[in-house]
């Protein structure tokens, strides 16, 4: 025999994509095997993946926006009365990218509110946050009142005459409350201004929080898994698929919203007015506050502050009031109606004061 007939076969090369992808997934294991980055994974049924069951997560994609352009913004911000106006307006004019950053901002916050809206309502609609989801609803709940105290403060932060309005009614809103408001109040220091603080809430402790939520709402997600279609009788786990292939199609509406926000940031750019007077009143919040924006006027200053409560705490309270174990929409006309009289309320009071008060007070 030869020496050729008595030598081993020799093994095929690797094909390099393969090997490419197995390094990869090395990797991957390597680092979960280190960060436990896999254990938020958990198997996703086919009826969540589409747009009105992926709005959490493309609510999550607006947030990460957020905090994007808000530490590139912060370089550059001036949290003093004297100086905050003055420092945006250099922000736009004189900063690479500033304009479109600050554009950017601006326009994620309006859509992680209403995707966040969206989200809640789909939520509802579905009784998606029945046993046992219902700490996963307030948790929610909470996210998306973090998310309108960020708006808020973030309209403080440009210290123009609307963002000083705002300020104004919130301060007479917190007298009323006593000590409860204290912290809204400049009578809590006289050595840190209260700008500064609402900059410090809405740079750290209110994005922090929402980073905290969503780790718990995640976390009792793949406790809980997600709730069942109520009009789908096929079990869930049949149709199952991995996490990794719905965030893939979450990431593809992620880019979609990105493209739309940067459209948006560049040709609609938010505006900023002059430094604030004091002692006068002429401008219309920003839409989200329009639902209470006329009580006032209406009822008194301490109306805004029932309503606010009242709209919120119904929110809140949604899964100890609905205790049924009903999930189909049919079966649920009183909490549907009753939600559907809420929303056209507050949808009306916002449309008149969109058609009365065109231009503020």
């Amino acid at each position: 025999m030869t020496a050729d007939s008595t030598s081993p076969t020799p093994a095929p090369p690797a094909r390099a994509g393969k090997g490419h992808r197995g390094r990869f997934h090395r990797a991957v294991d390597a680092i979960d095997e280190r960060m436990g980055i896999k254990a938020l994974t958990y198997p996703v049924p086919e009826h969540a993946n589409n747009l009105a069951w992926s709005l959490g997560g493309i609510t999550a994609v607006a947030f990460v926006i957020l905090l994007a352009t808000g530490i590139y913004i912060t370089q550059f911000y001036a949290p003093i009365p004297e100086d905050a106006n003055q420092s945006v307006r250099d922000l736009v004019t004189d900063v690479w990218l500033g304009s479109f950053a600050r554009g950017l901002h601006f326009w994620a916050a309006q859509a992680m509110f209403v995707l966040a809206l969206l989200h809640l309502l789909r939520v509802f609609f579905h009784a998606s946050y029945k046993k046992p989801r219902e700490g996963n609803w307030v948790v929610g709940a909470a996210m998306f009142l973090l998310t309108f105290l960020a708006v808020f403060t973030g309209t403080v932060l440009k210290w123009d005459q609307e963002g000083y309005e705002a300020l104004i009614h919130n301060l007479d809103v917190a007298e009323l409350l006593g000590g409860a408001g204290i912290w809204f109040t400049d009578k809590l220091t006289d050595r840190v201004s209260i700008l500064l603080r609402l900059f410090n809430a809405h740079v750290v402790i209110v994005p922090g929080l929402i980073l905290l939520l969503f780790v718990w709402h995640a976390l009792l997600i793949k406790r809980h898994r997600i709730s069942p279609h109520p009009e789908i009788q096929v079990p869930a786990v049949e149709s199952a698929e991995p996490f990794t292939a719905h965030l893939r199609r979450v990431a593809a509406f992620g880019l979609v919203l990105l493209g739309v926000l940067s459209m948006l940031g560049v040709l609609v750019p938010p505006v900023i007015g002059p430094t604030p007077v004091d002692g006068i009143e002429i401008t219309r919040p920003l839409w989200m506050f329009w639902w209470f924006f006329p009580m006032e006027e209406w009822f008194g200053v301490a109306s805004i502050a029932w309503v606010i409560a009242g709209v919120f705490g119904l929110i809140f309270l949604v899964p100890f009031l609905d205790r049924s174990s009903r999930r189909r929409w049919r079966e649920r006309k009183l909490a549907l109606g009753a939600a559907a009289v809420l929303l056209l309320a507050l949808a009306a009071i916002t449309i008149e004061v969109w058609i009365a008060n065109p231009k503020g007070h």
